[in-house]
């Protein structure tokens, strides 16, 4: 008995589970979570260190090989980079993606642990560590201005009240806050007036410490009672700190305000942001890795009342950038063109049907199709995104035509002259077959995408199994429901009756009549045209023939010339910016430099919002965000105004200006997003990368190719070198820890002291005054106290190191060593901890100073600014941006081209980093799992058909597929991406499709009609042409919402719409002819091996007939 009787026979069963999987739809529906993308981030952990006043050597060997020894060890590490500045130390981890996030970050913590024993003791706080791509966009962006408060005061503000509240909210990785340091007390000394006095940084820096205790103090039992012991032994403000007596000269007090201007303000003042030209503090939101945007989005803006409330009235909170804004719309759009593919779709039936009560049944069957694939979607833990909703919208174009497969078959038993009911149960016999075979070989094709690795098998998976899971509720419907609405509801068209009268009809019902008649006389007009060409064709099959080869190498070609990358760029309304200048540039020149930038940003009527920073990483660096006004109300792409503002900016002298797309996500794997893309270079040979680097770098920014060309080794920055003399430096018992402590003391924001407070912890700030530090030669009027201390803990004291008679007379020098290291061991017990001052608080007596020319000699020379690290090698990172029009593999050319005309050495290799590297390692896996998909729709269409022969004939469509989807995709120039792949393994299933329906109707004449073979696949041509037309424009106008969209998120739906079209187009007109002649020629094929293996048969009998015949008898 067929299944498709048992619910023919059961209408009140079959419409209860048709309505089961609408229910079960809309229940999914409202559960799914949204998003924008399905979750292809990799586990990304990011640490920073930070040490004031380092060079980038320094801090590179004392803190972040350390940590990389460390964190090297962990479990399910792929790649770490680091970059080393003068303030601080950057590590970047990407783990497997099987990893999972927050364990890898418990592994994380365990290693900073343990690596806290090598950590320097200058370290101002132990490494912090967040689970979030420092690359990646932001999902929002805040500012803070006030009229009346300091950007230091608003940061306060910022990190003692906003910080905690957002950082909690699940799904956030990183809440950074930028545009000011903290408020500390700044003690700003005066040199000459130590060297009067005869006072040491180190006095001064243990005078510092001293004042804030901060220990605890016991307790008094006084009877019942029990007191708490209370001082106060914290100097909070800069105005406790003004009358600090540091030393004693000729009985008289010598107080902090007579060598040093004590004034409130911030740790670091080489630090800015603006928000519109005004000055704010701006706070970056980013997400954890795999996080929802549009669920964490809500959880901020949950809290925003909080956040206003945690404010003082004059300061103003605004979100300025919400990432989920455009993922909204990009959702709503793209749920919108679903819904036009579904009322399009009905439409082209309806054509075809002549009849309402007909159309109605794919017309019903389409939703709950639909339906039935939201729910096992949200079994699965699928979210609602623009992939997933793109494929269900292709898929309308696959369920309506198992819908319309099954219609049109038992429309034409009605129309031979049966019954309805018999029609029904004799058509959907016939055709379940069919059905099931399309079926299964789509499945196939998808089956070994799912098994891909990296970014592309994170996409395919989700965007494959939704496809998968709808066509499988297609199947079952089209087996189940549609025939049972047949049995009740189908209708067909008759002719009517000429000797009738007219009936009267309305205006609607009168252009519905005529819009029906034109189809039909197309229809026939389309039939007799293709009967004609078909014969034409089949006398000529060796011309149709080469057309497979010739779409093969077509397909090939065109793959070679056009442009490909991971994603298409969506346009979420936010330009990013990465500025750099040159490296011996001041903080205050690239503050001028920003604003500039700023101006001309804002001056653009598609920019409602710009927000720069600059002096966060490094004093040459800053970047720029340009919130865009809404996408309907402009007309300009985010590549358009990024050109127009790169024109503007490109006459400031000094300055290299990455403007980019930030919703470009191709690029990335840096600590910052200082380009669309990064190319990183690595050799055996650390002077490779500072030699060749900077060259290739000015090479390409003569490209053409790609454009806003940096690095960070493309130019040096400044040093001045102190050349210490050791042995002159021994006769005067100056060590070169007493060197560095001076120099760190003086010129290095160094933190004196920490002032705890219930909410967060201050410090003080001790350096020379503003005008000591900004003419290099006042360095040669520095003095070094014989008494000072150790810059990084490194020595526990600074005496003497080679032992004296105990009978000579001990010098002055040598007993203020002993008074140092009798200092150190005071201010350590006192807590200083391993790296205390080995100053005196109060000092008694005027120390010896000896001048720093005496002892060393000063010298410039030229060093970089950063120091990079790939997997604990020194390496060297170009970032960039595509010119308009130009793809990721041209870029590669172009940076092959000018390695081998400057001729670097062979050690030196780079590849790209972040999505894009990933990509390209992925593309052998694509290339195999290709072949796999082909041989699994091979194997399953052989076992469907019990035929070797047979799935060869289906599967010589697959270049008629290809060549007009990347064809289109080239004249519509838009590049070759994952999206686009997607719509030729789409376009292989239609394609397939349409074989399936001609061969399987021959093969059904053959058997039970005795029909050639010749004649059987024209019959099946000529009456299969109707459904597959049908079928084609179905899948066709399904995808035309596709094209024609300019909502948010249209660039990922655009080039499916343009490939499906245009794939459908050529491979309707190459497959209607090359199927039938392959079929043919396969029979042909088939006929002469069974001839031939006949033949070998009868000859290998024959032979051993003969062999038998010639063996002498033996007679007993």
């Amino acid at each position: 008995m067929s299944i498709c009787r048992l619910f023919i026979m059961r209408p009140v069963g079959t419409v209860l589970m048709a309505m089961a999987f609408v229910l079960a739809g809309i229940f999914a529906y409202r559960a799914m979570p949204v998003a924008d993308l399905p979750n292809i981030s990799v586990p990304v952990i990011y640490v920073v260190a930070s040490q004031p006043g380092s060079s980038p050597q320094q801090m590179a060997s004392s803190l972040t090989t350390p940590l990389e020894r460390h964190l090297g060890q962990i479990a399910g590490l792929t790649s770490m980079r680091s970059d080393s500045t003068d303030t601080s130390a950057f590590i970047l981890m990407f783990f497997d993606s099987s990893r999972d996030i927050n364990g890898a970050a418990r592994d994380v913590e365990a290693a900073l642990q343990a690596a806290r024993a090598d950590m320097p003791h200058t370290l101002l706080m132990p490494p912090q560590y967040y689970k979030a791509n420092p690359s990646d966009s932001p999902i929002m962006l805040a500012t803070m201005t006030s009229p009346t408060r300091s950007p230091t005061a608003l940061r306060d503000l910022a990190e003692t009240r906003l910080k905690p509240l957002l950082g909690g909210v699940k799904g956030v990785g990183w809440v950074e806050m930028v545009g000011a340091s903290k408020p500390a007390v700044r003690v700003e000394m005066n040199p000459m007036m130590l060297y009067k006095y005869g006072i040491g940084f180190e006095d001064v820096r243990s005078a510092l410490a001293s004042a804030n205790a901060n220990t605890p103090k016991g307790f008094l039992d006084s009877g019942s009672q029990r007191l708490t012991l209370e001082t106060n032994d914290q100097a909070r403000t800069a105005n406790e700190y003004r009358d600090l007596v540091i030393g004693y000269r000729n009985g008289r007090p010598v107080r902090l305000t007579d060598v040093a201007i004590v004034r409130d303000g911030p740790q670091d003042e080489r630090k800015a942001a603006w928000y519109n030209e005004k000055p704010a503090i701006i706070t970056i939101i980013r997400p954890q890795p795999g996080a929802n945007v549009i669920e964490v989005t809500n959880a901020i803006r949950a809290r925003a009342d909080i956040l206003a409330n945690a404010l003082p009235a004059d300061v103003e909170f605004k979100l300025v950038s919400d990432r989920s804004v455009s993922i909204r719309g990009a959702l709503e759009d793209t749920q919108y063109t679903l819904v036009i593919s579904v009322v399009l779709v009905v439409l082209v039936v309806l054509a075809f049907l002549r009849s309402w009560r007909s159309t109605l049944i794919p017309a019903i069957t389409v939703p709950i199709s639909l339906a039935g694939s939201l729910g096992v979607m949200h079994l699965m833990g699928f979210s609602l995104d623009t992939l997933s909703l793109m494929a269900l919208t292709i898929a309308t174009g696959f369920v309506v035509d198992d819908a319309i497969v099954v219609v049109e078959n038992i429309a034409r038993h009605m129309e031979a002259g049966m019954e309805r009911m018999e029609a029904t149960l004799l058509g959907s016999r016939e055709i379940a077959f069919t059905i099931l075979s399309i079926t299964i070989s789509l499945i196939a094709v998808f089956l070994p995408l799912l098994l891909l690795g990296g970014i592309p098998g994170k996409i395919f998976f989700e965007f494959a199994m939704t496809l998968t899971t709808a066509v499988s509720v297609s199947f079952f419907l089209s087996i189940s429901l549609t025939p049972m609405m047949c049995a009740y509801m189908l209708e067909i068209h008759h002719e009517p009756d000429p000797n009738a009268p007219p009936p009267k009809k309305g205006v609607f019902t009168h252009a519905a009549h005529l819009l029906a008649d034109g189809t039909d006389k197309a229809l026939e007009w389309l039939v007799r045209g293709y009967e004609r060409s078909l014969n034409w064709a089949l006398r000529h099959p060796w011309l149709i023939f080469c057309s497979l080869p010739a779409s093969f190498f077509a397909t090939i070609g065109i793959l070679i010339v056009m442009s490909k990358t991971v994603l298409p760029a969506e346009d979420i309304s936010l330009l990013e910016s990465y500025l750099s200048s040159d490296q011996t540039s001041s903080f205050a020149a690239m503050s001028g430099k920003t604003k500039e930038v700023i101006k001309a940003m804002m001056v653009d009527h598609d920019v409602s919002d710009v927000l720069g920073f600059a002096g966060e990483d490094a004093a040459n660096e800053s970047q720029v965000f340009a919130q865009l006004t809404d996408k309907a109300g402009r007309s300009s792409t985010p590549e358009q105004i990024a050109a127009r503002v790169r024109e503007r900016v490109k006459n400031i002298p000094g300055m290299t200006a990455s403007i980019s797309n930030a919703g470009d996500i191709n690029g990335g794997g840096g600590r910052q997003h200082e380009g669309t893309y990064q190319y990183i270079f690595q050799s055996d040979n650390a002077e490779d990368i500072y030699t060749w680097v900077p060259r290739i770098t000015e090479a390409l920014r003569k490209s053409k190719v790609i454009v806003g060309v940096n690095s960070h080794l493309s130019g040096n920055g400044t040093a001045m070198h102190v050349r210490i003399q050791r042995d002159t430096a021994a006769r005067y018992l100056v060590t070169p820890q007493l060197i560095g402590n001076a120099l760190y003391d003086a010129y290095g924001q160094r933190t004196a002291s920490a002032i705890s407070t219930p909410l967060t912890t201050y410090y003080v700030v001790m350096e020379v005054e503003k005008q000591f530090r900004e003419n290099p030669d006042m360095l040669k009027t520095l003095w070094v106290s014989t008494a000072g201390g150790t810059a990084a803990g490194a020595t526990a004291s600074n005496t003497v190191r080679v032992v004296k008679p105990s009978d000579a007379t001990e010098s002055r020098e040598a007993s203020l060593s002993q008074q140092s290291f009798r200092n150190a061991i005071a201010n350590r017990l006192a807590g200083g901890g391993a790296g205390a001052s080995n100053g005196s608080a109060v000092s008694s007596s005027s120390e010896t100073m000896v001048p720093l020319p005496t002892v060393a000699t000063l010298e410039t020379a030229p060093t970089p600014l950063q120091v990079s690290h790939e997997n604990g090698f020194i390496s060297g990172s170009i970032a960039f941006d595509l010119a308009a029009g130009k793809s990721l593999g041209d870029a590669t050319a172009e940076i092959q081209r000018a390695m081998l005309s400057l001729h670097t050495p062979q050690s030196l290799r780079g590849d790209f980093s972040g999505q894009a590297g990933d990509m390209q390692k992925d593309l052998i896996n694509e290339l195999l799992v290709f072949i796999a998909a082909i041989l699994t729709m091979y194997v399953t269409l052989g076992i469907l058909y019990e035929s070797y022969i047979q799935p060869l004939t289906i599967l010589s469509t697959l270049p008629s597929a290809a060549v007009g989807a990347v064809l289109t995709l080239w004249i519509c120039q838009e590049p070759f991406s994952l999206i686009a792949m997607i719509s030729v393994i789409l376009l292989i299933g239609i394609v397939k499709k349409n074989a399936i329906l001609m061969i399987d109707f021959a093969l059904h004449v053959e058997r039970e009609q005795n029909l050639p073979p010749e004649e059987a696949i024209r019959t099946a041509c000529l009456t299969r042409f109707r459904p597959i037309l049908m079928t084609t424009l179905a899948a066709a106008f399904g995808a035309v919402p596709l094209v024609f969209g300019h909502g948010y998120g249209s660039e990922l739906r655009r080039p499916l719409g343009i490939a499906v079209i245009g794939g459908l187009a050529t491979s309707q007109l190459l497959t209607l002819y090359s199927t039938p002649v392959i079929y043919l020629f396969m029979h042909r094929l088939g006929r002469w091996v069974q001839r031939k293996g006949t033949a070998i048969g009868a000859r290998l009998r024959f032979t051993r007939t003969d062999s038998s015949d010639a063996t002498p008898s033996h007679t007993p």
